[in-house]
C-alpha cells in the first residue's frame, strides 16, 4: 500500500503539510510520501493559456504521483474561506489534464488552521468537489487551534480530539481494508 499526503498550501511552514503527515504515519505499514506542493510550480491557470502552451509538465507530474497512491491524505489549508490559490490553481491545470484526477482513489480530507474553525470551509469544499473528480471519501477530519491541540512530538494531545480522530482513522482502515 502506497500512501500520498500532502498539505494543500505552499507555505514554507505549513501546519497543513505537517498534519498530513500526520495523519498518513498513522499507517505504519505502508510506503509514504509526503509531497511539497512548492516541487510543482506552475503559471496561472486561464483557458487562453492552455490553449498557447498545453499542459505544463509540473501538472502532468502531479498526476503521475497521484496515481502512484493507493490512499491519498490531503489536507486542505483555507485562506479566506477557501482553497489557498496555490492550491485552486494546481487543481485547475491537473483536473484540465484528467478530470477525474482522483478516479478510483480513496481520499482522507482533513484539515486544520491556526483557529477554532480549523479550515472547515475549506474541508467542506472539497468534499463536496473531490467526488465529481472520482475519489471515494473515506474520512474527513478538521483539527482547531493548530498550536494549541498539537505537537511534532505527541501529535494530538487533546484528549477528546483524538479521541475522535482515532476513532476516524479506525473507520477509514476499515473502509480500505488496512
Amino acid at each position: 500500500m502506497k500512501v500520498i499526503a500532502f498539505g494543500a498550501s505552499t507555505s514554507r511552514a505549513s501546519i497543513n503539510k505537517t498534519f498530513a503527515a500526520y495523519v498518513a504515519s498513522q499507517f505504519s505499514k505502508a510506503e509514504i510520501e509526503v509531497l511539497d506542493l512548492n516541487d510543482y510550480p506552475l503559471p496561472l491557470f486561464s483557458i487562453d493559456l492552455e490553449k498557447e502552451v498545453g499542459i505544463p509538465e509540473n501538472a502532468k507530474r502531479f498526476y503521475d504521483k497521484l496515481q502512484e497512491a493507493t490512499l491519498l491524505v490531503i489536507s486542505m489549508a483555507e485562506h479566506n474561506g477557501s482553497y489557498t490559490a496555490a492550491f485552486k490553481n494546481l487543481f485547475d491545470w491537473v483536473s484540465r489534464h484528467e478530470l477525474k484526477m482522483f478516479a478510483d482513489k480513496k481520499l482522507i480530507l482533513v484539515s486544520t488552521a491556526p483557529g477554532s474553525r480549523g479550515g472547515i470551509s475549506a474541508l467542506e469544499t472539497a468534499k463536496n468537489r473531490f467526488p465529481r473528480h472520482g475519489g471515494e471519501i473515506v474520512m474527513s477530519f478538521s483539527l482547531p487551534n493548530f498550536a494549541q491541540n498539537f505537537s511534532l512530538e505527541n501529535g494530538i494531545f487533546n484528549e477528546s480530539l483524538f479521541d475522535d480522530f482515532k476513532s476516524a482513522i479506525e473507520k477509514a482502515m476499515t473502509a480500505i481494508s488496512y
